[in-house]
């Protein structure tokens, strides 16, 4: 299990992203799991949405190897 450091290390990262990236790291997620969303979707969400979607994902996908 990961430590609170590194889960903190990347909210820490999240928040201080702006909206390309955010839209960049989200569509090219490498983890357990897709993401599938198209840019169209992307571009009508805030930046604290695309925040979420992506730490969202980078929590439950769990720290890499």
């Amino acid at each position: 299990m990961a430590s609170a450091a590194y889960y903190d290390k990347q909210a820490t990262t999240i928040a201080t992203l702006k909206k390309n990236e955010l839209k960049k790291r989200i569509k090219n997620f490498q983890g357990r799991f897709k993401l599938d969303f198209t840019d169209e979707y992307l571009n009508k969400l805030s930046d604290d949405r695309l925040r979420h979607i992506l730490l969202a994902a980078l929590l439950n996908a769990g720290p890499k190897n």
